[in-house]
């Protein structure tokens, strides 16, 4: 972050200063307040940044934000009607200090998988700054705007959502330079009720890019194919089977550690290397070429960025451990990343590929058919045994049993779990760890394999 003064920060957001201070850094934890910073009092469901005010002064913050009366802190007070609404008009504010090249992503399953291969890209173009882990809602977000600074040339900034308008809000602070849209599938259906409705709120990403930004779809998604027919936007379409996309993957061949294919895009074609699997990663693979070329990068400068991509923490590791191969894919899950993760577990060569699968949440009412079906997936995959954690595995666990899966087990508990996995494993086996963050699945591949939560 670039130094500011808080009567800057104080027209920013609106609110009366009476006395100025440098600021170096702002901060919502305690734990990271220092001379120099602004601390912002964020009230939450559980707590109240205000309560720990005198704890941020005491660590040296300069100034604080409040949006409540407190006891005076001894330092220079902004007060605003809403901290969380000053955060994010500060991070616009600020963001419109920079002309940097910002790429906003955003779609149901993806993004973080997508932002990370769009990072290595403009990474050989310049310094990247993206959205750490998942860090992409009205906290997260600002807070990586404000990491900007003149070094960075270039930033990534993921933008997720449950309700319709929080992407609006979101991207009117990142005023994204080319927005990225991967797909659309069910994730957070319980709070919009149709995949017409996710759409609508997926493309308030255009809400805050100026009219001449382009917008990166992938063509191969049904509603996403059909957005060029109802807004006027200069849309660039990236895919595998639409015959008709600008940036297309052909002649796709997937190794034990990597996948390799040609990009063919408007008559060119170039050979390209992911060091990931999966038919997915091509996909977030084509988004992130299509970036590249938005932001005038050499083709051959593209490819080198997708060669130098690396997994996050928990989304699709594939680890060799003790004889096994372990997929440790437990960051997030929804039908769609699920059916993703099914596909290269059962394509893997294996004494025998088994699915440790967990809850996907926030699927709404219809989440007992959608378990199931995943369920009778994992089956047609010819896997060897699916074994589930989670009230909602039960029922996908009979969609498996029903399609014929030779072995399928529920268990109430992790530790029943991993006790069960730790006899049951042999050599030369591939299993898959997967389910919604809320379920903590690592917890059991920590348990069985050693291998640490979060690596």
């Amino acid at each position: 972050m670039e130094t500011l003064q808080l009567r800057q920060i104080a027209e920013a957001v609106g609110a009366p200063c009476t006395a100025d201070a440098e600021i170096r850094r702002v901060v919502t934890d305690t734990s990271q307040a220092a001379p120099g910073s602004l601390f912002i009092a964020i009230r939450g469901e559980r707590f109240d940044g205000h309560d720990f005010i005198p704890k941020a002064v005491e660590s040296g913050a300069s100034a604080v934000l409040i949006e409540h009366d407190v006891p005076d802190p001894g330092v220079p007070v902004l007060r605003v009607p809403s901290t969380r609404e000053a955060f994010l008009d500060l991070a616009a504010w600020y963001r419109r200090l920079f002309h940097t090249f910002v790429a906003g992503v955003t779609g149901s399953v993806g993004k973080t998988s997508t932002k990370d291969m769009i990072c290595a890209v403009l990474s050989q173009k310049g310094k990247t700054l993206k959205t750490q882990g998942n860090l992409n809602n009205g906290i997260g977000l600002p807070k990586t705007i404000l990491g900007l600074d003149g070094s960075f040339q270039n930033a990534v900034i993921e933008m997720g959502m449950s309700h319709r308008g929080e992407i609006s809000r979101l991207t009117r602070v990142a005023q994204p330079s080319v927005g990225v849209i991967t797909n659309i599938g069910v994730s957070h259906i319980e709070n919009l009720g149709s995949q017409e409705n996710i759409l609508q709120a997926k493309l308030e990403i255009l809400e805050g890019m100026n009219a001449n930004a382009p917008l990166i779809l992938n063509g191969d998604d049904p509603l996403l194919a059909d957005v060029c027919n109802r807004i006027e936007r200069d849309i660039l379409y990236y895919g595998i089977d639409a015959p008709s996309a600008d940036v297309r993957a052909t002649e796709i061949s997937e190794l034990e550690d990597r996948t390799e294919f040609n990009v063919r895009y408007y008559g060119r074609t170039v050979s390209a290397m992911i060091p990931v699997i999966g038919k997915h990663n091509v996909y977030n693979a084509l988004a992130a070429f299509s970036v590249g070329l938005t932001a005038g990068m050499a083709p051959e400068d593209i490819v080198a960025g997708l060669r130098s991509y690396q997994p996050s923490a928990m989304r699709q590791n594939i680890l060799r451990k003790d004889g096994l191969t372990v997929i440790l894919d437990c960051y997030n899950a929804s039908p769609d990343s699920m059916r993703a993760s099914l596909t290269v577990l059962g394509g893997m060569k294996a004494a025998r590929r088994i699915a440790v699968l967990g809850d996907m949440l926030e699927l709404g009412p219809n989440s007992p058919e959608m378990h199931r079906q995943v369920g009778e997936f994992a089956a047609e995959e010819g896997l060897d045994a699916v074994f589930g954690y989670g009230p909602h595995a039960a029922e996908l666990l009979s969609g498996a049993a029903e399609k014929g899966c030779p072995r399928t087990r529920h268990f109430d508990s992790k530790p029943e779990l991993a006790a069960f996995l730790k006899d049951f494993l042999r050599e030369g086996d591939a299993v898959l760890y997967k389910a919604s963050r809320g379920m903590a699945l690592e917890e059991v591949a920590a348990a069985v394999h050693g291998i640490q939560a979060g690596h």
